[in-house]
């Protein structure tokens, strides 16, 4: 079972429904925009572990969400918390950059995407924490881990999370000193409602 496949059934169809709700459509389109968001979440993660520094420190992060129950928590603290996470995936642009591009792929306002992301992002952090500790996973295990999600991915959605990865990062990829440490990657500016999402910002916290 893949990372989406999980998370679709753990959210089940009275989350998907909630989302839908929020989305201002039906749940069929709700499951689509939950799979390309997980998934564009899933690929910023594993092109920031394919740095030594950068798996390093998404398998330390890992270590505080196993066990977490972000289905059930409230959507203040799970925000919160995934805005810290997006930070260190895609940093603020990028988050903003995959709203924009999510949002014409399903048709639907950019910023109604944008509150979706953090809900989605501690969600897959915690599918991926207890994998990770039931597996015994090391940083190299996490990464190649997170590359095989990648593959899985249906083709047409694939393609599509890869152009928006390959404009999110593009040649901006930190080449050393892995992708949370201050200044490295272009873009990394505040998100919309104020939060700073710059990676290697001065909040370590996930």
């Amino acid at each position: 079972m893949t990372l989406n496949d999980e998370l679709l059934a753990e959210l089940g169809d009275s989350g998907l429904e909630q989302i839908a709700g929020m989305l201002g459509t039906d749940t069929t389109t709700a499951r689509d925009v939950v799979q390309a968001v997980s998934g564009t979440i899933i690929g910023g993660m594993a092109r920031n572990a394919q740095y030594p520094e950068g798996a390093e420190a998404l398998r330390g992060a890992l270590d505080d969400h196993v066990d977490t129950d972000p289905f059930s928590g409230d959507v203040a603290s799970l925000t919160r918390d995934g805005h810290n996470i997006l930070g260190h995936v895609l940093g603020g642009q990028g988050t903003e950059q995959a709203a924009t591009g999510l949002s014409q792929f399903a048709g639907i306002d950019s910023g109604t995407v944008i509150k979706l992301l953090p809900l989605i992002a501690p969600m897959i952090m915690s599918l991926l924490a207890n994998r990770a500790a039931s597996h015994d996973m090391d940083a190299d295990a996490v990464a190649d881990h997170l590359n095989s999600e990648q593959t899985a991915m249906p083709g047409g959605l694939s393609d599509l999370i890869e152009g928006l990865l390959d404009t999110i990062f593009g040649d901006a990829v930190l080449q050393q000193g892995g992708p949370y440490e201050p200044g490295l990657r272009a873009g990394g500016h505040g998100a919309p409602d104020g939060h700073e999402l710059a990676p290697g910002s001065s909040n370590p916290d996930w």
